[in-house]
């Protein structure tokens, strides 16, 4: 990929979280930036206060306005998008350089230092702490998969970057995006089965962490427990939650005023009596995934980590409280996949072991829900209550027999239902839930500020 003679860059799918990262990278850089996407979001609208022209109707009208020759257009472009798209096929037939995000992605990330967080979930937070991390030590760059409270961002970005400064990025296994990347370092957090309506099978998937691995130049540090060592080249690290035999775990973790404190231990050092806001013990295991990332840099001291770990206030979507109050609460999180369901709502209820669960989830794609319908049937009931939407499709058909309510039926809450969007907000009332999660991946988001005046209106 040369960009010298590029001045236009077009995003087919610029309201993703990974694209509209590389969006703003672009823009920043001076490049005439826009793009097309199917709804219109916060996020978009953030994109278009930031000077990016979007538009969320398939346009070559408008997609011309800010395109111009081959020479010097870039169009980049997610899997998602449809084939019959009237703005690709119109690039295809007139012969423009298409480009994967993850190509692009490489693009800028082999020109750095690059430190990378890998697995199947724990990425975005992990990768989210670890730019907070390493921004506190140096100007970096940070491709997060989340908008981050302390930067109300998916992006860092210095006003002055060199050949040293840092990268620091998501790697998605999603269509083995990351096999793009050759990363100084990199973690890999988890590699659960999933994605099979790409990979077909666990084995494909396993494969392609394996080649992710060898494509590390200098440390890979996996978590202890995955049994997955590949031959690399690169040294090998572990990591664990609390696992003395890891080289970083953490140890003496007590939960005081709500917050989480522990001692991270690393090989040479113990990074003692770390005041963590974010809950649950999976998000405990990633501080330590993401400190083992960054010291691996040799100008990166433990006290600035132990100061940047206290001040990390979290990613949108994410254990995201949205009402704390002392007779309310409703969270919120992305969790999309059996083994992340499980890891929120345990935690959720070690905080508030007497209070009633009460959960909204949908469920993303048909084939991940054919695939693990047993699996999320079993998450699912460790609510007390527990509300199923309807599939949230993405980028599929509908596939026969596979339903909200096939898990629905093995589900063995106290209360179970499969409800439409439009009629969730009165369920909620009269189910009048003592904490409430909202759980997916889809546009459940967009059902947030409904949910959130309903939980607001129980206590008045």
């Amino acid at each position: 990929m040369n960009l010298s003679s590029i001045k236009h860059i077009y995003f087919l799918g610029i309201g993703g979280i990974g694209m509209s990262a590389l969006a703003r990278y672009y823009k920043r850089l001076g490049y005439a930036v826009a793009g097309y996407d199917k709804t219109e979001t916060p996020l978009t609208q953030a994109l278009v206060q930031e000077g990016i022209a979007v538009n969320y109707t398939e346009s070559i009208a408008f997609m011309q306005q800010h395109i111009n020759t081959i020479n010097d257009t870039l169009i980049v472009l997610t899997p998602a998008v449809p084939k019959a798209h009237v703005e690709l096929v119109y690039l295809q037939t007139h012969n423009y350089n298409l480009y994967k995000r993850a190509q692009v992605l490489g693009h800028i990330s082999n020109n750095q230092p690059t430190l990378a967080i890998a697995g199947t979930h724990g990425k975005t937070t992990t990768s989210s702490m670890l730019g907070h991390i390493m921004q506190c030590h140096t100007p970096t760059i940070a491709f997060m998969g989340g908008i981050t409270a302390n930067y109300n961002s998916n992006l860092l970005l210095p006003e002055i970057i060199t050949a040293q400064t840092p990268c620091v990025v998501e790697a998605d296994e999603y269509d083995r995006s990351f096999l793009t990347l050759h990363p100084q370092v990199a973690a890999i957090t988890s590699v659960d089965a999933d994605h099979l309506d790409i990979y077909g099978t666990h084995d494909y998937l396993l494969e392609s962490f394996a080649l992710f691995a060898q494509q590390i130049n200098q440390t890979v540090i996996f978590k202890h427990e995955l049994n997955f060592t590949p031959t690399t080249k690169a040294t090998q690290l572990t990591y664990s939650l609390n696992n003395v035999s890891a080289h970083y775990h953490a140890t003496n973790i007590t939960i005081v005023d709500g917050f989480y404190v522990f001692d991270i231990v690393t090989p040479n050092e113990t990074i003692t009596n770390i005041k963590f806001g974010m809950p649950g013990l999976h998000n405990v295991e990633n501080a330590v995934a993401a400190t083992a990332v960054a010291m691996q840099m040799p100008y990166v001291k433990t006290s600035i980590i132990k100061e940047a770990l206290q001040s990390f206030g979290g990613v949108k979507r994410r254990f995201e409280y949205i009402v704390r109050t002392p007779h309310c609460i409703y969270i919120d999180d992305y969790a999309h996949h059996p083994a992340e369901l499980t890891a929120f709502i345990s935690s959720v209820k070690k905080l508030y072991p007497t209070k009633r669960l009460s959960g909204v989830f949908q469920p993303h794609l048909f084939t991940r829900t054919r695939d693990f319908a047993v699996e999320f049937s079993k998450s699912l009931s460790l609510l007390d209550d527990c509300i199923v939407l309807p599939i949230y499709p993405a980028r599929e058909l509908p596939i026969e027999g596979v339903s909200s309510e096939m898990l629905i039926n093995s589900v063995t809450s106290n209360y179970k239902a499969v409800v439409q969007k439009q009629d969730l907000i009165a369920e909620l009332n009269r189910l009048q839930p003592e904490i409430l999660l909202s759980i997916g991946a889809g546009d459940i988001d967009g059902l947030i500020p409904a949910m959130k005046e309903l939980v607001l209106n129980l206590t008045k």
